[in-house]
C-alpha cells in the first residue's frame, strides 16, 4: 500500500503526517513517545476501507515546533488536528486516538464536533477524573519536580512509578519484529521523544480537564474503548469513570494499553466495526 507523505504547517510547528488507502477518511491520533510510525501496523490494515491519516504530534519526531519547547495543552494539539483534517478533506471524519492522543481526539470532538463522524477513544488518561484526582495532582507536581532538578530520566521514574504500567504504558505496545534500520530510526525518535513527553506534555495533558457535558450533548458517536489486559491500570480506570459520566459501557478492545499495536488484526477488526454501525 502506498503512504503519502506530507508536511503542513501549523501555528507554532509543522507537522508530518502520512496518508494510506482511501474510502471515508480515518484520522489515527498518537499519544505518548509514539509518532505515525507507531500506527503503521494498524493503517495497513485499515487502509483497504479507509483513507488512513497519521501524524507527528507537534514537538514530536518529524513535527518540529517553531520556537522553545514549552508547556502543551490539549486544546492546541485539537486545533492541529482540525486543522490537519481541513487540509486533508473529505470530512467528516472517524477519529481514534489511543492514551493522550484519546485525550486530544475527545477535546477535538468538543471544539469541532462538525469534522467528526464518529471517535473511538482508547484508555485516556483522564486522571481527574479518577476517585483519587488529589493523588496525582500530586504526582504530576513530582515529576515535574523531578525533571526540574534532575532531567528526563528522574522525572520517567517518578511516572512509571505511579502509573505502574505493565504492559504498552504510555508508549503504546509493538508487536514483535525484526530490527529492521526503519524500526530502528522509529525507536531512536521515540527515545528523543521522551523529553518533551515528560517535560512539557505531562504537566499539562495530566492535568486537562475534558467537558463530559458537552460530549454528552454531542451529535459525535463516541465509543469509550479499555484494553482487556490493563484492568486496575490508570487509563483503564478513567477510560471507565469517563463512560460512566457518557452514560455508557466501556468496550472491552484487544491487548493493553498498547494493544493497537501488538494486537494489531484483531483491534482493526474491532475499529472497523465500531465506524461501520
Amino acid at each position: 500500500m502506498q503512504t503519502t507523505v506530507r508536511t503542513l504547517d501549523v501555528p507554532g510547528a509543522s507537522l508530518h503526517y502520512e496518508v494510506r488507502g482511501s474510502g471515508p477518511v480515518l484520522l489515527l491520533i498518537c499519544g505518548g513517545i509514539y509518532d505515525a510510525a507507531g500506527y503503521a501496523g494498524l493503517a495497513g490494515l485499515l487502509a483497504d476501507r479507509c483513507t488512513v491519516v497519521a501524524y507527528d504530534r507537534r514537538g514530536n519526531s518529524r513535527s518540529p515546533l517553531a520556537g522553545p519547547p514549552g508547556r502543551q495543552e490539549v486544546a492546541v494539539h485539537a486545533d492541529d488536528a482540525s486543522r490537519l483534517l481541513a487540509e486533508v478533506g473529505g470530512g467528516p471524519a472517524f477519529v481514534f486516538g489511543n492514551s493522550s492522543g484519546a485525550q486530544i481526539a475527545l477535546e477535538f470532538a468538543v471544539r469541532h464536533p462538525e469534522q467528526v463522524r464518529a471517535l473511538v477513544a482508547h484508555e485516556a488518561p483522564l486522571l481527574g477524573l479518577l476517585p483519587d484526582a488529589a493523588h496525582w495532582e500530586s504526582v504530576i507536581a513530582d515529576v515535574e519536580r523531578a525533571y526540574r532538578d534532575g532531567g528526563v530520566g528522574p522525572a520517567m521514574g517518578v511516572f512509571g512509578a505511579a502509573m505502574g504500567m505493565s504492559g504498552g504504558g504510555e508508549s503504546g505496545g509493538e508487536a514483535a519484529e525484526p530490527p529492521r534500520p526503519e524500526m530502528l530510526e522509529m525507536f531512536a525518535r521515540f527515545e528523543k521523544n521522551t523529553d518533551f513527553f515528560i517535560g512539557y506534555e505531562v504537566p499539562g495533558f495530566g492535568r486537562h480537564v475534558l467537558d463530559v457535558a458537552a460530549l454528552r450533548e454531542s451529535p459525535v458517536s463516541i465509543t469509550v474503548a479499555v484494553g482487556a489486559e490493563s484492568a486496575g491500570e490508570p487509563p483503564h480506570r478513567a477510560g471507565l469513570a469517563l463512560a460512566e459520566r457518557l452514560g455508557g459501557p466501556a468496550e472491552t478492545y484487544p491487548g493493553d494499553h498498547g494493544g493497537f499495536g501488538a494486537e494489531a488484526p484483531a483491534f482493526a477488526d474491532r475499529l472497523a466495526k465500531a465506524f461501520a454501525s
